[in-house]
């Protein structure tokens, strides 16, 4: 049967965290009210070290740890990586546009979206802004409207008789949200609109707005589906699920081993950033740990070659509709237990060793364990399980529990599986070997 209580607290980190800076921060204060230190990339780290802590880069990306009683050269680390951004359409610069008398927001996608389900949905405004406070020092803050703002109007099939016949959307003509029924002479100002909200919550740190990142979301809350409630309907299951269940992990982990979770920002866009799989982000952090116990030329090499990273981002479940596009050998079944994700051509990070590691930790916990493989003829995707073996030489495998509509603004898990990856996970900080 599903954790009822693991459940209600994912679905309700998810509904919390319309962007990936709104997770970062959900997260610290979860780790925060744990006792983990937040500890700052500019700052010197505590001589004697910490036992737990967490740094942040750009709001977006995480790393948090514990140390561990044994040293880092007596076992390496035990590492759970993930990423906190979703395919999504995002406001650009100049924000807004102009169309017989409506005023729209000017967007871009963000990722691979899956552009159809965005038709017709409820839509609301999140993300973070950056203005100057009245001393003319620039601050950030996040924002979230919350309310509905937003829509994308299909256009009726009485207009666009192919509309059912595989029509091609252009993102650039076809998804400007309509948001306001202009007057006569009116305009919209989205820098005093954002201003307006961010002090009608009572922050008043931002005088004058600059800049922002801000994306659109949909507001239809996540839910439980299905006749035993055996599903989980929600935007960001991909990979807010996994990123929340790292963290749950990480909390309940023992202090035996030294564990961290790296939680990624820009993996839908390729990782290509400061705090992407391929940028700086979690050698640095590893650097300042391991130089805290010794300070040799080697102590980094070793510790990483006897470290070993899950790579955690889900898989596609063999959908009962297109059955056929996957290979008749590996179909991965929603509450059927944590994915093994293969690719001969290491698109997914993994090798015998680590795969059958996993494997029995599936067994030691009563965990069913699934594969998944492209079929043959099919490119396969990839997440930052092998960016981040081939930045740092560390061991990973890539993991992830079976979803449905995978990059859509609604996708569909098991809700059994979250408790199963969950056991998993703590039993690798935990328990290795």
């Amino acid at each position: 049967m599903p954790n009822a209580v693991l459940i209600d607290d994912l679905l309700d980190f998810i509904r919390r965290s319309p962007t990936p800076w709104h997770a970062v921060d959900n997260a610290c204060n979860l780790l925060a009210e744990a006792g983990f230190a937040h500890l700052r990339e500019t700052d010197r780290w505590p001589a004697e070290g910490c036992k737990a802590g967490f740094v942040t880069r750009d709001d977006g990306s995480l790393i948090a740890f514990r140390a561990g009683r044994r040293a880092l050269l007596d076992g390496g680390i035990r590492l759970a990586g993930v990423h906190t951004d979703s395919p999504c359409l995002r406001i650009r610069p100049r924000p807004t546009r102009h169309s017989q008398g409506y005023a729209q927001f000017n967007v871009e996608t963000y990722g691979g979206v899956l552009l159809h389900p965005w038709y017709d949905r409820d839509l609301s405004v999140a993300g973070r802004v950056t203005g100057a406070d009245s001393d003319g020092q620039l601050v950030s803050t996040l924002v979230d409207f919350r309310d509905p703002i937003a829509f994308i109007p299909s256009l009726a099939i009485h207009l666009d008789r192919e509309a059912n016949k595989g029509r091609n959307i252009n993102p650039q003509t076809e998804l400007s949200p309509v948001m306001l029924r202009l007057g006569e002479g009116e305009s919209f100002d989205l820098e005093q609109v954002l201003l307006d909200r961010i002090n009608a919550g009572g922050d008043d740190s931002i005088a004058r707005v600059l800049s922002w990142d801000l994306l659109l979301y949909d507001t239809q809350p996540p839910a439980r589906v299905g006749l035993r409630s055996e599903f989980i309907a929600s935007a960001r299951l991909d990979n807010l699920l996994s990123t929340y269940v790292a963290l749950r992990a990480l909390l309940a982990a023992d202090d035996e081993h030294a564990s961290m979770i790296v939680c990624n920002d820009h993996e839908e866009v390729g990782s290509v950033s400061a705090s992407g799989a391929q940028g700086t982000f979690l050698r640095t952090v590893l650097e300042r740990l391991i130089a805290q116990e010794d300070t040799h030329a080697d102590a980094f090499s070793r510790t990483i070659r006897q470290s070993l990273m899950l790579s955690i981002d889900n898989a596609h479940g063999v959908h009962p509709n297109f059955p056929g596009k996957h290979d008749g050998e590996h179909r991965p079944l929603l509450n059927g237990g944590p994915v093994v994700k293969s690719n001969a051509n290491q698109r997914y990070a993994g090798s015998s060793t680590s795969a059958a590691l996993f494997r029995s930790l599936c067994e030691r916990t009563g965990v069913p364990c699934q594969w998944f493989a492209n079929r043959a003829d099919l490119a396969c995707g990839s997440t930052i399980g092998p960016l981040t073996a081939a930045e740092l030489g560390i061991p990973v495998l890539d993991i992830g529990v079976a979803q449905f509509g995978m990059h859509s603004i609604r996708e569909l898990a098991g809700s059994e599986d979250p408790d199963y990856l969950l056991a998993c996970v703590t039993e690798f900080f935990n328990r290795l070997v």
